[in-house]
């Protein structure tokens, strides 16, 4: 059983309209940054807590006694997409005459399927995606009306003494359904030149915003090209790391690095711009950041992906997905790539797409 949040016990991390971060206790900030809004949750830190992480883990086994024996049954859901597959289409098109002219080397381009005036049971949700995904970062909360239902594979920051480590994510495929099949799609992953691209493009943001708070020469990739398996696909991870300066706080660490680099692109600025224009849906919490930190302040934050958003008050359900757009992504198989993201989570919610 994963970690369930209730909102007594949380708080949120924002950021402000000049940039710079804030905190925020209860509820889901409005504030935009461009088109994602950053949100950290963290064990709430009440005085008389004098240990939040052996609390945390105090709410995890007290909900987990509170489980029923039996699961409701999810009613068959459609989706609908905020953003058509020839829309979609076109997008890409013009989004890669924008890196033919170097205004961006590579965005993420990102699309939502949603479904109003339904009801779910999130908690039976969650349980089947993360049977489904088993996705090391998988996470349920509830803050208020809204709940986060999570599988998320990736980490985005850990912080370890003074040592903080960042691991994007860029590159997926299915898994097989033979061992030998697996191996050759894991393979193919590997040694794909496209998939490379745009890996490499995520570490060298990743390895500007870590230069900003590391000590001079500190900063290295520790691993490249990583073929990372889970329960539904194969990804392509890299790792890397700095040592720390002195005084570097929690706030600046995020006012440097977020919004990661696996969400946004490459040159960041002008990735995000676009990406509010082109983009058909406010990302909110979905490709923010949410995770623990201890009382030694070292943290683990994940990537807000592969998750499920739901509005218990106004019943509206939905998910994004997207990819990464280079020079050589081919518009149908980004599509593509984008349905298979999904997958997990459409089986999650007894779910279907309308096309």
């Amino acid at each position: 059983m994963k970690p369930y949040f209730n909102n007594s016990d949380c708080f949120l991390l924002t950021k402000n309209d000049e940039g710079m971060s804030s905190f925020d206790i209860y509820g889901l900030s409005a504030i935009k940054d461009f088109a994602i809004n950053s949100f950290v949750l963290l064990p709430y830190q009440n005085p008389q807590i004098k240990k939040p992480k052996s609390y945390f883990y105090k709410i995890i086994e007290k909900t987990k006694a509170e489980l029923p024996a039996v699961l409701p049954q999810q009613k068959i859901i459609l989706l609908q997409p905020g953003t058509t597959k020839e829309k979609y289409i076109q997008n890409l098109v013009v989004l890669k005459k924008h890196i033919q002219l170097g205004n961006i080397y590579e965005i993420n381009y990102c699309i939502e399927f949603f479904a109003e005036d339904v009801e779910i049971d999130a908690l039976a949700a969650f349980l089947k995606l993360n049977a489904l995904s088993k996705a090391p970062y998988a996470c349920l909360v509830k803050l208020n009306d809204d709940y986060i239902i999570s599988a998320s594979p990736e980490l985005f920051l850990k912080k370890e003494g003074d040592l903080l480590y960042t691991k994007p994510i860029k590159g997926t495929a299915k898994r097989g359904e033979t061992k030998e099949e697996d191996e050759a799609l894991k393979n193919t992953l590997y040694n794909n030149l496209k998939e490379r691209t745009e890996n490499v493009m995520a570490v060298d943001v990743a390895r500007n915003d870590l230069s900003q708070l590391a000590k001079k020469g500190t900063v290295h990739v520790n691993k490249l090209y990583t073929i990372e398996s889970f329960e539904t696909v194969h990804q392509m991870v890299s790792t890397v790391s700095c040592e720390l300066k002195e005084d570097i706080t929690f706030e600046k660490i995020i006012d440097a690095t977020f919004p990661m680099a696996s969400m946004t692109g490459a040159p960041k600025l002008r990735a995000m711009q676009l990406i509010s224009e082109f983009e058909d849906f406010e990302r909110k919490n979905y490709s923010g950041a949410m995770g623990i930190i201890d009382e030694k302040e070292d943290f683990t934050l994940a990537v807000n992906i592969r998750s499920i958003f739901y509005n218990q008050k106004t019943k509206r359900l939905s998910i994004a997905v997207g990819s990464a757009i280079t020079y050589l992504c081919e518009p149908e198989k980004e599509y593509d790539e984008c349905l298979l993201k999904a997958d997990a989570l459409l089986k999650a919610l007894n779910a279907t797409i309308q096309h």
